[in-house]
């Protein structure tokens, strides 16, 4: 197998402030774009799985198949073998596994996902040549993953617009691209991939349950994170700047007509045959 050569720092670490949006993730919710696609028979293997949660609905949605899902927190997994147990499946497991370099034949799998992912790795062109050649001839591809820059609210806050200053600075010191979203085509045909369909989707909050939320997780991780640390620590903001960047959340989340869109790129990459 080639060396790994993961460079980049995962930005947002596995604070309760981070779990409490991943584990709110579903296949439907986040990976609607591949639900077509799949086959019960099917073999899929989930990079970057974190607690689970879509792997788990994955599972469900393959019962004569087998999902693997790989992620590179020892830690995280139990969180996601706790939720595979509770909704009792017996045909999904899980790894340490780095994209870079996948423990993998070629040709194993025939769907390979990535939710996510490819926004905090050093060498997100690397990463799909190695989901590339894990997935067998005919198999799919499938990778999404948000577009900072494109991501858009009202009513405007000066806050909110240092917010997305201030993370985008941070993302990008610690190695990864947090616009990828709209680099995803790109990517993957500089993989070798020449099937590629390219897409779009979006979550939207905007009900006061919504707001509440999305905004109090955000206002939580940008005081108590592992983004918060390094924020401080690479110089980008300081703790005073980043209270001010939380409560400039909370009071978003609290505006009736407040309204908030993230945007995702999404693709769909087939393996010749």
């Amino acid at each position: 197998m080639p060396e790994a050569r993961e460079t980049a720092v995962y930005t947002h670490g596995h604070h309760e402030s981070v779990l409490r949006s991943h584990t709110w993730r579903t296949a439907e919710n986040s990976a609607a774009y591949l639900l077509g696609a799949l086959r019960p028979h099917m073999r899929i293997l989930d990079i970057g799985c974190g607690p689970g949660t879509i792997t788990a609905d994955l599972a469900a949605l393959v019962p004569d198949g087998h999902v693997t899902g790989v992620d590179r927190e020892p830690e995280i997994l139990e969180r996601a073998r706790q939720v595979a147990g509770e909704r009792g499946l017996t045909n999904v497991d899980f790894a340490v596994g780095d994209v870079h370099a996948l423990d993998h034949p070629d040709d194993t799998f025939c769907v390979v996902h990535a939710h996510q992912v490819l926004q905090h790795v050093g060498d997100p062109v690397r990463a799909l040549r190695e989901m590339r050649r894990v997935t067998a001839p005919g198999g799919l591809v499938a990778v999404r993953d948000s577009d900072y820059a494109a991501m858009t609210w009202y009513p405007a806050s000066p806050g909110m617009d240092g917010w997305l200053d201030l993370y985008r600075r941070v993302a990008r010191a610690n190695g990864g691209e947090p616009d990828a979203g709209r680099r995803l085509k790109s990517w993957a045909l500089a993989a070798g991939f020449t099937d590629v369909t390219a897409g779009s989707g979006t979550w939207t909050f905007s009900t006061a349950a919504e707001r509440s939320w999305w905004s109090g997780l955000w206002a939580d991780r940008t005081v108590a994170s592992a983004y918060a640390g390094r924020a401080v620590e690479g110089g980008h903001a300081t703790r005073e700047e980043l209270r001010e960047v939380a409560a400039a959340w909370r009071e978003w989340g609290a505006r009736e007509d407040g309204w908030f869109s993230v945007l995702h790129g999404e693709v769909l990459c087939r393996k010749e045959a």
